[in-house]
Order: C-alpha cells, then structure tokens, then sequence
C-alpha cells in the first residue's frame, strides 16, 4: 500500500510573549502567567526532570496542555516559550519530544535555535527526517540544522523535502549551504533522473537547488565532512 505523506503545512515564525498577550483571552493569558512561574521555577530549582522516574515537572504537563489552554494555533509558540523559560536541557527535549504527540515533537524542533543545545540535539532532527509527517521535516529543517547538521545528513534533509512535498524554501540558508556542493548536485541529478525513468514528475523545487549548487565565493562555515 502507498503512504501519502501528511499536506505540508507551511513555516510560520514564532511569538513572543508580548506578541500573545495581544491575541490571548484573559483565561488564557492567566494560564500562560501560571505555566511561565512554573517553569522558571523548575530552572531556578533545576527541576527539569522526573526526581523519582515517574513524576512529572508541573510545567511539562502545562506543556502538553498549551494547545487546549491556549489554541492551536497558539501551541507551537506557547511550547517553546515554556522550553527556553525551563531551561529544557536535553533529557527533557528528548522526553518531550520522544513521548509527545506530533505537535508537541515539532515545538521541540522549532525551540531548538532559542536553546542551543550544540549538535546534542541532532538525534531529534536525524528522528523527525526519518518521517513522513511534513510539519515534523519542515521543523526540522530550520537554524538549527544548518548550523549542526553535518554535509551528509544535511543533503539527506534536502531530498526528503523533495520527496515529502516540503517547498526547498523551508530549508534554512539553503543557499549557503548548497554553494559549491558537487555531491549534492550529483544527488539531486541521480534523484531526478529516478523520478523521470519512472514516468514521475521531477519537483520544480530541484531545479532551483541544483542552480544553488554551481560555485561561488562565500566561505562555508556548515558542519565538516566526518572522515
């Protein structure tokens, strides 16, 4: 049976705080008053993580709530903030993002530039580009990727977003990181010439990479090549 990956849903930048009190009702903005105290707490006590293995820092549970609390649309924004106000370290991203929901794994993703965590994290975007869920690809192809992941697995994200329908445009400083890269332009040609011997369209997004790959003068500063 074929799987059809889940419709892309476009990137949409974070919010502030500021910028959620505008759009937040009282209750609402009451909760997030109360999730943000909680997880300041935790960082200030450093109680980021399960004392006995079972129980769960109050502001995680707030975490998973944000979406009822405080609106979908809301939710990515909401999460992350709680992230970085808790100091998440990565037993807790990991936690959250291995048993979370989908939404509650992209939040992770989204809040990674604001946590910098090093390449540590790079797990939880190597997991999300071995999915087919495009809100998962797309988040995990943000800051954070171009700026740890290595060339190898960097090329990979850009294929999969060929493959899941993901618009290249999602790919962040995609053009500095595809200058000059002979094996990427390789891939993409053996890709594309895949897709026609199959009688498959060739994504218009390829074209534009592969134009992205000729040579240019800007030094990379991307990950090194592992030898």
């Amino acid at each position: 049976m074929t799987h059809t990956p889940k419709t892309h849903t476009p990137k949409t930048p974070l919010l502030t705080r500021e910028e959620l009190d505008t759009l937040l009702g009282g209750a609402a903005r009451a909760w997030l008053d109360e999730a943000l105290a909680e997880a300041a707490h935790a960082a200030a006590h450093k109680d980021t993580a399960p004392a006995d293995g079972y129980a769960v820092p109050p502001w995680e549970l707030r975490y998973a709530a944000a979406g009822r609390h405080c609106g979908l649309e809301h939710a990515d924004s909401v999460r992350a903030l709680l992230l970085v106000e808790a100091h998440a370290g990565l037993p807790a991203l990991t936690r959250l993002y291995e048993q979370g929901t989908a939404a509650e794994r992209r939040a992770v993703l989204l809040a990674l530039p604001a946590l910098e965590p090093g390449p540590a994290a790079l797990p939880l975007v190597e997991d999300a580009l071995r999915t087919n869920d495009t809100t998962l690809v797309t988040a995990a192809v943000g800051p954070y990727a171009a700026a740890h992941l290595p060339p190898h697995g960097w090329r990979h994200a850009v294929l999969k977003c060929l493959f899941t329908g993901v618009p290249v445009e999602a790919v962040d400083d995609l053009a500095r990181r595809s200058r000059g890269d002979a094996e990427l332009a390789r891939m993409l040609g053996d890709f594309a010439s895949e897709r026609i011997a199959a009688g498959r369209p060739v994504p218009a997004g390829l074209h534009h990479v592969l134009a992205l790959t000729a040579p240019g003068p800007a030094a990379s500063t991307a990950p090194t090549e592992e030898t």
